[in-house]
């Protein structure tokens, strides 16, 4: 299934269909001589696996009329009234069938409104309307198939006034362009080409032109007019100056349809709010204006300017982030050693500490590992001495521990010996830890 654009082109019953699927490619067919066009329209779309739910509808022009008119400027008024109220006495049906579409075209400020208007009839409207609704799609846009030739030119035509002369199933449209502007449109009864310039060099007043620079050929057997068009009207006549993207596409049209197959290709490539577009505005999807337009673009560059302060920030921040980690590396080294002098000095001061304390005058290490070594007996030995300014604590074995506690207390050097935990008995010999006081030296009499 494949997304398209599609231009339906409406003649006389006949249905001729151009669907644009990307990429320079194009499908055609047609539909005649069907008694429900809308249902078999739905079968060919569905055949050819064309999902597009809108089409864009082109009328003939036969079935429009158009009229450029001059409307007085008045402050505050109404164009669109203006112009309803003015179309009355311009066509040929009843004013509440009237259905119309215009754009103004340049002029001066102090000059009158110059208005092209496009009327149909209200069942013109309605007609291709519900025979998409049997087709079970909606329309896009509708508008009169000649107009939207334009949209097949080139962009960057010079500006030039140009007669396009295009024919498709013995009519003839022609079209007045100011440069890529259309100003008016006819369609004349003329059957050849002696008439039809005639009808071009009449026409011209009605438009304001002295004359044309060009006059452009399309559509069936159109070549054949060529040099009595040229020789009447003295302009250049040749084939219209297709853009280069649509320039494969009229090619690849087939010649035995090449006039409404044109036309149908015209729709298609139309813009998705033409200047003459018939249909109702509640049901043309939605576009957005000049001024929503406007400030989704400024929200577009309000947020792309976040974006990018955002990921300038981030940009930074991770550059930031390496040279710190490329710094760290490089002083990984060197906070090693200063980890391992840092701790070697803590070493060396606990040792230093350790010196200290047993060089401390108040506390006699030497003297007393060598009392104890006189004073406990050869069947008792030591596990562990611990000394400080309180005192002493022993831990180790002997033959009997309670023996122990009389000869530490005849010692001179302490005082208030006892068992610090209770005795326990291991290998014949008994387990002890004995706590003793430094004693204090007597207070000598007082004078």
């Amino acid at each position: 299934m494949m997304r398209a654009r599609i231009g339906l082109f409406l003649h006389d019953g006949r249905l001729t269909v151009v669907a644009l699927t990307g990429q320079g490619r194009l499908e055609h067919f047609v539909v005649e001589d069907a008694e429900d066009l809308g249902v078999t329209l739905a079968a060919e779309l569905l055949a050819r696996g064309l999902t597009a739910r809108r089409i864009r509808v082109g009328l003939d022009r036969r079935l429009a009329v158009v009229k450029a008119i001059e409307l007085p400027r008045a402050a505050g008024g109404d164009l669109a009234h203006m112009i309803g109220f003015d179309l009355e006495r311009h066509v040929p049906f009843p004013a509440e069938d009237i259905r119309f579409a215009w754009t103004e075209l340049p002029g001066a400020a102090e000059e009158p409104h110059h208005v092209l208007v496009a009327a149909a009839e209200r069942r013109t409207v309605e007609g291709p309307l519900a025979l998409l609704a049997g087709a079970k799609r909606r329309a896009a846009l509708l508008t009169v198939a000649c107009h939207e030739l334009p949209a097949l030119l080139s962009r960057g035509l010079p500006a030039r006034r140009a007669v396009w002369v295009h024919r498709h199933r013995g009519g003839t449209d022609l079209l007045f362009l100011d440069g890529p502007l259309l100003v008016m449109s006819r369609r004349p009864g003329a059957a050849d080409a002696e008439g039809m310039a005639r009808e071009v060099e009449r026409s011209l007043p009605l438009v304001r032109w002295r004359g044309c620079n060009a006059v452009w050929l399309s559509g069936d057997d159109a070549e054949a007019w060529g040099p009595a068009l040229a020789a009447i009207l003295r302009v250049p006549v040749s084939a219209p100056p297709y853009a280069p993207v649509h320039a494969p596409l009229v090619a690849a049209l087939p010649a035995e349809d090449a006039g409404t197959a044109l036309l149908a290709l015209a729709v298609a490539a139309a813009p998705r709010s033409p200047a003459l577009n018939f249909l109702p505005r509640a049901e043309r999807p939605w576009t957005p204006s000049r001024g929503q337009r406007v400030t989704g673009g400024m929200v577009g560059v309000t947020v792309a300017l976040a974006l990018a302060l955002a990921f300038t920030h981030t940009i930074k921040t991770e550059r930031y982030l390496g040279r710190l980690t490329q710094e760290i590396h490089r002083l990984d080294p060197n906070a090693k050693v200063v980890d391992g002098l840092a701790a070697e000095l803590a070493r060396k001061r606990r040792v230093l500490s350790a010196l200290e304390s047993a060089r401390d005058r108040r506390i006699q290490a030497l003297p007393v590992l060598r009392d104890l070594t006189e004073t406990l007996p050869s069947g008792a030995w030591l596990q562990a001495l611990t000394a400080d300014r309180q005192g002493v604590e022993l831990t180790g074995q002997a033959d009997s521990a309670s023996a122990l506690i009389p000869l530490l207390e005849a010692s001179d050097r302490l005082e208030r010996v006892e068992f610090t935990s209770p005795v326990t008995k291991t290998d014949n010999k008994e387990q002890f830890r004995i706590r003793a006081a430094w004693e204090r030296p007597a207070k000598g009499p007082e004078r």
